[in-house]
C-alpha cells in the first residue's frame, strides 16, 4: 500500500497538450482582467479548467465529442447550481442526484466518470456562489464557452494533421514491439503490447475513426504488427528454453536486429517521413542463416528441434518487417492484406454498448458501479447538508473533496485520500512562497498560474500528490482575482481536504466492496476468453481470431486491474491466500496464451495443422477442461478436473514420425501442444480441493 502511494507512473500527457490546456485556462482570465471584466474571464476560465481533463489521446472526432459533452454538461450543471443555490434543501437533493448519477457513470468508462465528477463539482461551486437566478443563463453560457474554447484548441490541428492520432498510435505500437524484441519478456508475465494493440485497433476501426485512403495503409501496418508480435513472442520463448549458449546468441541477434528495424519504423511513422531500415532487415537475413549453421552444430536434440522452429519464425519475422517497410508510406501498395482489411469492423468485445442499457444493467445491488453510486450519494450529500447547516466558510470544498476522493475500490479511495492530503500540505509551502513573492502584479500571477496549470496537467497522473500541490497553488492564484486572500484560501482548503478525505474513507469503511469477492469472476472470464481464442486457433479459421484476441486482451486487462485492486486492500489471512492463488492462476494463464501464439502463427502462415482426428480430440478436451476451470473460478469453488496430458501424448504419437523427418509445422505444433497441456493441467491442479492428497497428479500437472 505504501509503495502504491509513493509510486511514480510514466507521464502520459504530452507537453503540447498541457501547454494548450494552460493557454485555454489563462488566456480568458487575462483578457477579462485587462478588459475590466474579471468575472467573465473567471467564468470562462472555470469552464476551460473543467473541460481540459477530457482532452485525451484519440481520434479527433472522438476527442471533439467528449469535450463538447463535457462543456455542455458543465454549462447545464452551472445553470442548475445557480438556480438551486439559494435553497439549501433543494441544493442537498440536487447533490444527492448528481452524486448518484456521477457514481453510476463509472459503468460507462473512465471518460464518462470524469465528466460526471466534474459536472458535479461545477454544480456545487456555482451553487455556493449564491448568484441571482437571472444571472444563471449568462454564467452557464460563459462556462460552456470556456469548455468549447478548450475543444477548439484541442482539434485545431485537425485540418493540418488529419491522421496524426492514428500515426502516433501506430508509432507507439511499433516502439513497444521494439522494446519487446530487446527485453524478451518472461512467459509468466503479462503479454506485452496488448494495450497498445487494443488502442490501435479502436483508433483504426472504431466508430469515430478517420476516413480516407491513408487509413487502409494504417490498417495494413496494424495487422502486420500483430504478426510481428507473434513471431517476437515465439522467438523470445524459444530463446528462454534453449540450453546451448551459442544457439541463444543466434536468436538474440535476430531479436536485436528486429528491435533496431522497429525503432526506425516507429520514428518514420511518427514523423511521417520514411527512413528505410533495409540494413537491419538484411542483417536479420544473415542471422537466419546463422541459425541454420547452429542447428548443424548443436549436439542436443532438444535444442536442434527448438532451433528449427526458431528458424521458421525468424523467416516469417523477416517477411513481416519487409511488409512493414513497404506499407509504412501513406500511399502504400495495395496488397492482399489490404483487400482483406478494407471491410474489417471493430471486434464485438471493443464495441461500446448502448449507454442506457449499460446503466440499467448496473442498477443492481451486486454491481460495483451501483454500490459506488449509493455510497457517493450518501457521503457527498451528507457533507453538503452539514456544510449548509454549519455555514462553514468555503465549506463547499468539503463535499467536493469527498466526491473526488471516493472511488469504487478501497485502494483507490485510500490512495486518493492520502495523496490529496499530502499534496495539500505540500501546496501550503508552495502557496506561502506565492503569497510572499507573486501577489504584487496581475501579469506575474497569470504567468505563474499558467506554469502551475501546465505542471498540474503533466504531473497529476505521474503522482497525484504532486499534482494536487500544483493545483493548490493554482487555485490560490485563481481565487486571488476574486479578492479572496491567500491565507483564507489555504486555510479553507486544508480543512476541507482533511474533512472530505476522512469522510470518504469512513464511508468506504462502513460499506466496503472488497475485491477478493470479485477477482475469481474476473479470472473466470479471462480463462473463458482464452478458451474461446484457443478454440478459434485450433479450428484453423482466421476470421474469428481478431474478435477472440480482442476479447482475451480486454479480459486480461480487467483481471490484471482486479489483482492490483486486491493488492491495495488491507491484507487479511483470507485475502493473502486469495492473492497468491490469483497470481498463480494469472501466471499460468499467461503461459497458456503464449503457447497458443505458436499455433496462431502457423494458422496465419496458411499452414494446415497435421494430426487429424487426434488434433480435434486435443482441442475438444482442452476446451472442456478450460470451460470447467472458468466455471469453478466464477463460482469461487474447487473442482475435480481431468488432465489434458494423456490426450496430448496420443497427439504426440501421431506427430512423432513427422517430427523425426524434421517437418517444421509438425515440430512447432508438437512443441506448442506440449506447452498448452502443461499450462492447462497446472491450472486444473490449482483448483483441486485443498485436502486432496494427489502428489502423483501434481507432479504430472506441473512437470509436463
Amino acid at each position: 500500500m505504501l509503495g502504491s502511494l509513493l509510486a511514480l507512473k510514466p507521464r502520459d500527457v504530452p507537453v503540447r497538450v498541457a501547454l494548450r490546456n494552460a493557454v485555454g485556462v489563462v488566456a480568458p482570465l487575462a483578457i477579462g482582467y485587462w478588459s475590466g471584466h474579471v468575472d467573465i474571464g473567471l467564468a470562462v476560465a472555470t469552464g476551460a479548467l473543467n473541460t481540459m481533463f477530457t482532452d485525451q489521446p484519440g481520434p479527433y472526432r472522438l476527442r471533439a465529442q467528449w469535450m463538447l459533452m463535457a462543456a455542455l454538461s458543465a454549462g447545464l450543471s452551472a445553470l442548475l447550481g445557480i438556480l438551486v443555490g439559494e435553497h439549501s434543501l433543494v441544493f442537498v437533493v440536487a447533490v444527492l442526484i448528481f452524486a448518484f448519477v456521477g457514481g453510476m457513470m463509472v459503468a460507462l468508462g473512465p471518460m464518462a466518470a470524469r465528466v460526471g465528477l466534474t459536472s458535479m463539482i461545477v454544480m456545487m461551486v456555482t451553487a455556493d456562489m449564491r448568484l441571482a437566478p437571472a444571472n444563471a443563463p449568462g454564467v452557464a453560457a460563459l462556462i460552456s464557452a470556456g469548455g468549447l474554447l478548450q475543444m477548439l484548441l484541442a482539434v485545431a490541428a485537425w485540418p493540418l494533421h488529419r491522421y496524426r492520432p492514428e500515426r502516433f498510435a501506430l508509432a507507439d505500437l511499433l516502439q513497444q514491439l521494439a522494446d519487446t524484441a530487446r527485453s524478451r519478456p518472461d512467459a509468466a508475465l503479462r503479454p506485452p503490447v496488448s494495450q497498445a494493440a487494443l488502442e490501435a485497433l479502436v483508433m483504426l476501426h472504431g466508430e469515430h475513426r478517420a476516413r480516407g485512403a491513408a487509413m487502409q495503409s494504417f490498417r495494413v501496418v496494424a495487422e502486420i504488427c500483430e504478426r510481428v508480435r507473434m513471431d517476437l513472442l515465439a522467438l523470445s520463448d524459444l530463446h528462454a528454453r534453449l540450453e546451448d549458449a551459442a544457439a541463444r546468441r543466434c536468436i538474440e541477434a535476430v531479436l536485436d536486429d528486429a528491435g533496431r528495424s522497429l525503432d526506425v519504423l516507429s520514428e518514420s511513422v511518427r514523423s511521417g517521413q520514411l527512413e528505410s531500415p533495409q540494413a537491419s532487415v538484411e542483417a536479420i537475413e544473415a542471422d537466419v542463416r546463422s541459425l541454420g549453421a547452429a542447428i548443424a552444430a548443436t549436439s542436443r536434440r532438444s535444442d536442434a528441434r527448438l532451433l528449427r522452429i526458431a528458424r521458421t519464425r525468424a523467416d516469417s519475422l523477416t517477411g513481416q518487417l519487409r511488409a512493414l517497410l513497404r506499407n509504412a508510406r501513406l500511399a502504400s501498395s495495395r496488397g492482399e492484406i489490404q483487400a482483406q482489411l478494407s471491410e474489417v469492423r471493430l471486434p464485438r468485445a471493443l464495441r461500446s454498448d448502448a449507454p442506457l442499457a449499460t446503466l440499467r444493467a448496473n442498477l443492481d445491488g451486486t454491481s460495483v458501479a451501483f454500490r459506488h453510486a449509493v455510497r457517493c450519494a450518501l457521503c457527498v450529500g451528507f457533507a453538503a447538508a452539514c456544510e449548509r447547516a454549519l455555514t462553514i466558510p468555503h465549506g463547499i470544498w468539503i463535499p467536493m473533496t469527498a466526491a473526488i476522493v471516493l472511488k469504487p475500490d478501497f485502494g483507490g479511495t485510500l490512495r486518493f485520500g492520502v495523496l490529496r492530503t499530502a499534496g495539500t500540505f505540500a501546496g501550503l509551502l508552495l502557496t506561502t512562497v506565492i503569497a510572499h513573492y507573486a501577489m504584487q502584479g496581475a501579469a506575474l500571477r497569470l504567468l505563474l498560474m499558467g506554469v502551475l496549470c501546465m505542471a498540474f496537467r503533466l504531473l497529476a497522473t505521474v503522482n497525484y500528490a504532486v499534482g494536487v500541490a500544483m493545483l493548490t497553488g493554482m487555485l490560490v492564484l485563481l481565487l486571488s482575482f476574486t479578492g479572496i486572500a491567500p491565507a483564507d484560501a489555504v486555510h479553507a482548503r486544508l480543512v476541507a481536504t482533511l474533512l472530505g478525505s476522512a469522510l470518504a474513507l469512513a464511508a468506504y469503511a462502513l460499506w466496503p466492496t472488497w475485491e477478493g469477492r470479485r477477482v475469481g469472476a474476473n479470472l473466470g472470464r479471462l480463462i473463458d476468453a482464452y478458451r474461446n481464442h484457443l478454440a478459434a486457433v485450433c479450428s484453423g479459421s482466421i476470421a474469428p481470431l481478431v474478435d477472440s484476441r480482442a476479447t482475451a486482451r480486454r479480459a486480461r486487462t480487467n483481471a490484471q486491474a482486479s489483482l492490483e485492486r486486491l493488492r491495495a486492500e488491507p491484507m487479511r489471512r483470507a485475502s493473502t491466500s486469495e492473492l497468491k492463488k490469483a497470481e498463480s492462476i494469472l501466471a499460468n494463464a499467461s503461459r497458456l496464451i503464449r503457447a497458443t501464439v505458436m499455433l496462431e502463427a502457423l494458422a496465419r502462415d496458411g499452414a494446415q495443422l497435421p494430426g487429424g482426428e487426434q488434433m480435434a480430440a486435443f482441442a475438444r478436451q482442452a476446451d472442456a477442461i478450460l470451460g470447467g476451470i472458468a466455471e469453478a473460478l466464477a463460482g469461487d469453488r474447487a473442482a475435480e478436473l481431468p488432465l489434458l496430458r494423456p490426450t496430448e501424448r496420443r497427439l504426440h504419437a501421431v506427430l512423432l514420425p513427422l517430427v523425426d523427418r524434421e517437418d517444421p509445422i509438425a515440430t512447432a505444433m508438437d512443441d506448442a501442444c506440449d506447452r498448452i497441456a502443461d499450462s492447462v493441467d497446472t491450472l486444473a491442479y490449482l483448483l483441486r480441493p485443498a485436502d486432496r492428497d494427489a502428489p502423483a497428479t501434481a507432479a504430472a500437472a506441473v512437470a509436463g
